[in-house]
């Protein structure tokens, strides 16, 4: 474990910790600004004198959000935002020292947040320029007044420094910052369980973190003894502890971070809302601005739940594990870049492309999140193939084999992600002649031919019972 973990670590336990005070704060504006102060050492601790690139993502943006156009804040927002992410990664290249690793994170969740903002401000701005409600029901409306939001520099400001997320997220709406300091849900959420449930599977994570992280290094991979002395199964086989390092390693920050929010309160909401990830409240809004009685409701985190560890494990397919996978960032961008991109046709290839711009400009990221689709389309042939009308056994069975390769999946697109730079990518694979690659392309080649002819015998034996049906009458 590196210093940086280490740092890393300590932030989180500390503002962990922070949350059973900060949550018993009673007084609003004092807890905002406590709630930012707090949030502007830590990314002082992280960042320093880079801490620059924050005040200059929220300084410009704050200025889009509230001076430009409202029917085109967001997509002004967005460009810069991208923009400036992409030159925060390279300064090198412009004579500016690189930032340090943590301060990227700040500024991914900046991105995030400040783009997202002015989405919902131009929602706002819609929901403005559509005077005419009358066709729509009491519950609509409400939903509607819940959804309008006008804020200012300063409410801007806390939103952003807020300590509660600054890290590493997750990723949470404007409106569900207001709704955090306008409603006393605080008071009543089961902060202490939801915090143990959570919590109490992080000393396993870390035990196998670093376990399996020091029998089967990722950087052995790039060594002559691995290159020359270990059989190409070995090489293959080497995906699998290195994807399991990178889970483990993922799980321990994303639960920790929701941790951080289930302390403080933030993110709890009444059950009878549906709350869903990244969105907050789904239903029964009417009910939410009318609640008076908050003693007996019952209410749940799942507003900020950012990863399901044991789905993502026990699942069957790739996109099953991906729907499972930062949860509320595949919320920014399912709402902001795949429903609002104007083409059908190319809005898995955009939406992907900026998850991976968003991650960062190395090329495993690009490597790893752009060849998921082709993954996805090799699974779908074969799930209608072995899954889709099986049952009993065989479907027990070819359950487990389809599990198998979408961990396979994960593994081989995840070392890409973990080497992150071309060369040691292409060595990499090099290795072991891009084994999974081909074996991909055979699957699929053979998956179709298969699922033709399975298609050809139903429609076959559709035909012969349709005629056995017309003797009989």
């Amino acid at each position: 474990m590196s210093f940086d973990d280490v740092v890393y670590l300590s932030l989180l336990f500390s503002s962990i910790g922070f949350g059973y005070i900060y949550r018993k704060i009673e007084d609003v504006q004092k807890k905002k600004l406590i709630g930012t102060f707090i949030g502007l050492i830590v990314v002082i601790l992280v960042s320093g004198v880079h801490i620059i690139h924050s005040f200059v993502t929220y300084f410009i943006n704050t200025i889009i959000i509230l001076f430009a156009s409202k029917r085109q804040c967001h997509l002004i927002s967005f460009i810069f935002s991208f923009l400036y992410l992409f030159f925060f990664r390279t300064t090198e290249y412009f004579g500016i020292p690189y930032p340090p690793g943590h301060t990227n994170l700040v500024q991914m969740m900046l991105t995030l947040k400040l783009v997202g903002l002015a989405f919902e401000v131009n929602t706002s701005y819609q929901l403005n320029k559509k005077k005419d409600a009358s066709n729509k029901s009491t519950e609509e409306k409400c939903e509607d007044e819940l959804n309008m939001i006008n804020p200012d520099f300063i409410e801007i400001f806390h939103y952003c420094f807020n300590y509660i997320g600054v890290l590493t997220g997750p990723y949470y709406r404007y409106r569900t910052f207001r709704d955090y300091f306008n409603y006393p849900f605080g008071k009543y959420v089961p902060w202490k369980e939801e915090t143990l449930k959570k919590i109490q599977w992080v000393p396993l994570y870390a035990i196998l973190f670093l376990l399996v992280s020091h029998l089967w290094p990722l950087e052995y991979t790039l060594t002559q003894e691995f290159d020359t002395e270990r059989s190409f199964l070995y090489r293959f086989w080497y995906i699998w502890p290195n994807f399991f390092t990178f889970r483990m390693r993922i799980y321990i920050g994303l639960v920790l971070s929701e941790c951080v929010c289930t302390m403080a309160g933030l993110g709890g909401y009444p059950v009878f809302t549906e709350p869903k990830a990244g969105l907050g409240p789904s239903k029964n809004f009417q009910k939410l601005k009318e609640i008076d009685n908050l003693v007996d409701e019952k209410f749940d985190f799942e507003t900020i739940h950012n990863i399901k560890p044991y789905e993502t494990e026990v699942c069957t397919t790739f996109r099953e594990g991906m729907k499972n996978w930062n949860v509320c960032i595949q919320y920014w961008l399912a709402v902001n870049v795949y429903k609002r991109f104007p083409s059908k046709k190319y809005r898995t290839f955009v939406t992907l492309l900026v998850s991976a711009a968003w991650h960062g400009v190395y090329l495993g990221y690009h490597i790893c999140i752009g060849c998921a689709p082709f993954y996805l389309l090799i699974e779908d042939v074969w799930v209608k193939i072995v899954l889709n009308g099986n049952k009993g056994t065989s479907l027990k069975v070819w359950s487990c084999i389809v599990w198998f390769f979408k961990m396979a999946g994960f593994s081989y697109l995840g070392i890409a992600f973990s080497l992150l730079s071309a060369a040691k990518i292409i060595h990499y694979y090099n290795s072991i002649y891009h084994a999974g690659a081909v074996i991909g392309l055979i699957m699929y080649i053979g998956g179709v031919q298969l699922l033709k002819r399975k298609r050809r015998d139903e429609k076959v034996k559709n035909v012969g019972v349709n005629i056995e049906s017309k003797k009989e009458h």
